[in-house]
């Protein structure tokens, strides 16, 4: 088997149908990192590989799926990093090269002609519900939460995926109000295939690999592009293009510059907090002036 640093893939041991992806940062809750997206998509390419494998389960080790990106690495530190350019002035397109070879890599995961299935259980926040959605079916427990929280300061989610997989009303509540869902409300909204209670989740997903499994591997592929390019023609490369042209912007406009100096001077927990609060972020004027009073503080320790 592959060897990685942030997870692990094998054939399960009594389904040998079935590969099980396991992200393993089970400290950071699954943080993405530098590695992780690669390492998604060299796992996808072994799993694709293996003749005997015809459906692969996504899942997360310990409290949660994944947490989003590590932003105690992209937000709270002070280095310079592709993503978050601030020792010369940014260069958009260095950024967007950066975020979207990490879009690429969690969309292996819809171009595998095996299909996937996400098990969520905690959460799939931010950078982590690109992960699940990117997925071609969610399976969660109903106290499992999903959503973008970033979409209020510091992010747009460069998969594109909540309109295609919510419907334009409901992907715009997702967006407007960077609120998370819990499983019972995915699979009631039609995000989630389903949603059990957390101690059913492992049965549940199971037993939809297996019916899976049992389909010959080519009729698996073909339906899944039948599927896959209805979602291509209605633009879903073109709008995954502009959302991490956007995100982009969103991480070195005044507003989230503010959100990323807050999180240097006060901790990263500090600026969620407010963040999610619901009161008004800084914006325009305000938010410059606040970056420079932020700028003259020392970091958090």
């Amino acid at each position: 088997m592959p060897e990685f640093s942030t997870l692990r893939i094998a054939k399960d041991a009594a389904h040998p149908r079935i590969a099980r992806l396991l992200l393993n940062r089970p400290e950071r809750l699954n943080a993405i990192n530098d590695a992780m997206p690669r390492e998604i998509r060299a796992a996808i390419d072994w799993a694709a590989a293996e003749d005997e494998v015809h459906v692969i389960i996504v899942e997360g080790a310990g409290k949660g799926f994944c947490g989003g990106y590590d932003l105690n690495h992209f937000g709270e530190g002070n280095i310079d990093h592709p993503c978050q350019q601030e020792q010369f002035p940014w260069d958009p397109m260095v950024d967007y090269a950066y975020m979207k070879r990490n879009t690429e890599d969690f969309m292996s995961l819809w171009r595998s002609p095996k299909p996937t299935i996400a098990k969520v259980h905690g959460y799939a926040a931010a950078g982590g519900s690109d992960i699940a959605l990117c997925c071609d079916l969610l399976v969660m427990a109903d106290d499992a939460r999903i959503g973008y929280m970033p979409t209020r300061v510091w992010g747009c989610p460069t998969t594109a995926m909540w309109t295609y997989r919510l419907g334009a009303t409901r992907a715009k509540q997702m967006m407007f109000t960077g609120d998370t869902i819990d499983g019972k409300k995915a699979a009631d909204w039609g995000l989630a295939n389903e949603s059990v209670p957390i101690d059913q989740l492992e049965a549940a997903t199971l037993k939809l690999a297996q019916r899976i499994a049992g389909v010959p591997r080519s009729h698996l592929a073909m339906h899944k592009m039948v599927v896959n390019q209805v979602m291509l023609t209605m633009g879903l490369e073109q709008t995954q293009m502009m959302a991490t042209v956007f995100d982009g912007i969103t991480r070195h406009n005044p507003e989230g510059m503010w959100f990323r100096r807050y999180a240097q001077a006060e901790g990263f927990k500090a600026a969620v907090q407010w963040r999610d609060s619901g009161e008004p972020i800084p914006e325009g004027d305000e938010a410059r002036n606040a970056i420079r009073d932020l700028s003259s503080r020392p970091p958090q320790a």
